[in-house]
């Protein structure tokens, strides 16, 4: 009897807003909510946005005039709106306008034969060229020469795809806690994880007294690392721009530090970890390695996810090079306009020109199903698998290819043996990787329709969650993730509001594309199929069940202890609603444990079956069972 990895906390930030309790999902489906909601998800995002804050009694404009809900709905909401999802990158990361480059210049001797310049002390080289002639001058250096010169010269340039999928407007990670030298990423990282962490309901310290150290997973990584000048950016930079490089540069730029921060400031954990990556699908890389532990009995708590500051102008030109991203004068091509859409940039399975960079951070909390009942934990969906599988031989390397056929198919047939085939026909949907490359949206929409023909699956609605907040690169299938969450809470899947039509050349014989919100409730969905490709042939799909579906699996499984279980889970459900209702008001949270007591090693105990460590419950309990008896 296998354990079931089941969800019991979920968190994260993109441009949609903050996903734990289904704020950023509610963002996208806003005009489907009733009226009540509407301005409850307004408020929330404005003081995320810092346009009003709440002082305990009552809502405060920057004026410190008082306002109830309604008025900051009312007053605030144009902001909130245009502030929010896709957008013109705004220049509180940096201006798309004035995008620094250098371009060489060769510089000859004036009309005295010489090249004359000045340097401060600090700026001189160590090794001095030999035709260079120095003489001090009032703490600095003048330099003269009489050869010619080559310099770099500071030019300022536009970028070509200034669309991306921010942040909220005003919402700086870097403000919630004691950030100095955090690159953005990591930032991401911490406030995701917290936030995944506070929505369970349960506190962590009731959690970890719970389980074994090493029976803890965090799993979790970025793609690209830390790009920013608090990182990998800094590190190759610095030099070439006469800058002083940093003893952190290269550690915090790391791929693996996304989890190596979660272990080291927010749980102070012991346990397993792992970074994986798997380009735009490494949300489902990581997600897979726990579910695997869970499901063996390896991990009974895993924390997932993975945060990516993709946005930088390095990054940009990258993929602008590639050919990938929808670029300003591809948009007004698309529209025949000369102003680019720069809202409707992500067009997934319509007439489109490229993706839209954008940046976030996803986490769940997975436990087995037993802990979950022991402590009461809320339910909010269960994993039952992912598979991952490549491309094999390709001509390029950024090329779909026949991965995803695999690993779609193998997903649908899973679910079709543990949940039945009127489930899947009836009652799920899929979460498409829907990048809005021309490319894209004829291959994936091969790959479903094939399937769904196979499986006797029609009208098989499509959603495409890259729509609304861009393409976050590793925490990509984390957004899907959310967004299937939602459909589960509120039976709306948010529809494709981008493009007017599906394009021609998609396949559509047994889909749907919805490109309004879709109400499911009389449907009621209770599957949903979540599909990556990335670049190199990482290709994965992950099969979320519904927290409705996995009550009546766990009723079967525990019979009468479902009421004791039901009865404590108002506990927690109560302390799930108490944060929920402090960070709609602002109050985030952010777990940060720096400077806090260290494990002190010459405490830990070791003995022949185990080991005990300082500040943990329980021991590290070893295997002693050999796994060849027969070979031995």
């Amino acid at each position: 009897m296998q354990a079931l990895p089941v969800i019991v906390g979920f968190g994260g930030y993109n441009a949609a807003g903050r996903s734990s309790s289904h704020q950023a999902f509610r963002r996208m489906v806003l005009d489907s909510l009733p009226a009540q909601e509407r301005e409850e998800t307004i408020a929330a995002l404005a003081c995320l946005m810092s346009l009003v804050s709440w002082d305990g009694e009552c809502y405060r404009d920057g004026d410190g005039n008082s306002l109830d809900l309604a008025a900051v709905a009312a007053k605030y909401a144009g902001q909130v709106l245009d502030g929010t999802l896709i957008r013109r990158l705004e220049t509180s990361l940096y201006d798309p306008d004035q995008v620094l480059a250098h371009k060489r210049v060769k510089v000859q001797p004036g009309d005295d034969g010489q090249v004359s310049f000045k340097l401060g002390r600090r700026d001189m080289p160590g090794k001095v060229p030999g035709h260079w002639q120095v003489e001090p001058e009032n703490g600095s250096f003048e330099v003269r020469s009489k050869d010619n010169g080559e310099f770099l010269v500071p030019v300022y340039d536009s970028q070509a795809a200034q669309a991306a999928g921010q942040l909220p407007s005003g919402f700086d990670p870097a403000e919630q806690y004691n950030s100095r030298f955090h690159p953005r990423g990591l930032q991401m990282a911490l406030l995701g994880a917290s936030d995944a962490l506070h929505s369970v309901g349960v506190p962590w310290e009731t959690i970890a007294a719970s389980v074994h150290p090493d029976e803890i997973g965090v799993y979790g990584s970025s793609v690209f690392g830390q790009c920013g000048p608090e990182g990998f950016g800094g590190l190759l930079q610095n030099r070439l721009k006469g800058e002083r490089t940093t003893s952190k540069q290269l550690a915090l730029g790391l791929n693996t530090m996304p989890a190596d921060f979660v272990n080291a400031y927010v749980l102070g954990s012991v346990g397993h970890t792992e970074a994986i990556t798997g380009a735009c699908a490494s949300f489902l890389y990581v997600l897979q390695a726990a579910v695997k532990d869970i499901r063996s009995g390896r991990r009974r708590v895993a924390i997932v996810g993975n945060a990516e500051a993709s946005l930088t102008p390095e990054i940009f030109e990258g993929f602008t090079n590639m050919g990938a991203l929808g670029t300003d004068e591809g948009l007004c091509k698309l529209d025949g306009s000369s102003i680019p859409n720069w809202r409707r940039a992500s067009r997934p399975f319509g007439d489109n020109c490229g993706f839209t960079l954008a940046e976030g951070t996803q986490f769940v909390v997975l436990m087995d199903d037993a802990l979950a009942m022991e402590l009461g934990a809320d339910i909010h969906g269960a994993v039952s698998d992912v598979f991952i599988n490549a491309d094999g031989l390709k001509k390029s390397i950024s090329a779909p290819g026949a991965g995803n056929y695999v690993s779609f198919a193998k997903a649908v047939a899973s679910a079709v043996a543990a949940f039945g085939e009127e489930v899947v026909r009836e009652h799920s949907f899929i979460h498409a990787h829907g990048s809005s490359t021309p490319a894209n949206r004829v291959t994936e929409s091969e790959i479903f329709d094939a399937v769904a023909g196979a499986f006797g699956v029609s009208d098989w609605p499509v959603a495409a969650v890259k729509s609304y907040v861009g393409h976050t690169i590793s925490s990509a299938s984390g957004d899907q993730m959310m967004a299937a969450l939602g459909t589960f809470k509120y039976q709306l899947i948010p529809g494709i509001k981008t493009i007017d039509a599906v394009a021609e050349d998609v396949h559509q014989k047994h889909l749907s594309y919805p490109l309004q919100d879709l109400d499911t409730s009389e449907r009621g969905m209770e599957l949903a199929f979540i599909n990556s490709k990335g670049f190199g042939g990482n290709n994965a799909t992950a099969v979320v069940v519904a927290p409705q579906k996995v009550e009546a699996m766990l009723a079967r499984r525990y019979g009468d202890a479902m009421a004791q279980y039901q009865k404590q889970r108002e506990k927690t459900r109560e302390a799930a609603a108490d944060y929920a209702a402090r960070a709609d008001r602002g109050q985030l949270d952010v777990i940060y444990r720096f400077g806090e007591p260290v494990i002190e090693e010459n405490g830990i105990k070791i003995t022949r079956q185990g080991m005990s460590v300082p500040g943990y419950e329980l021991d590290v309990v070893f295997d002693q069972a050999n796994p060849w008896p027969d070979m031995a």
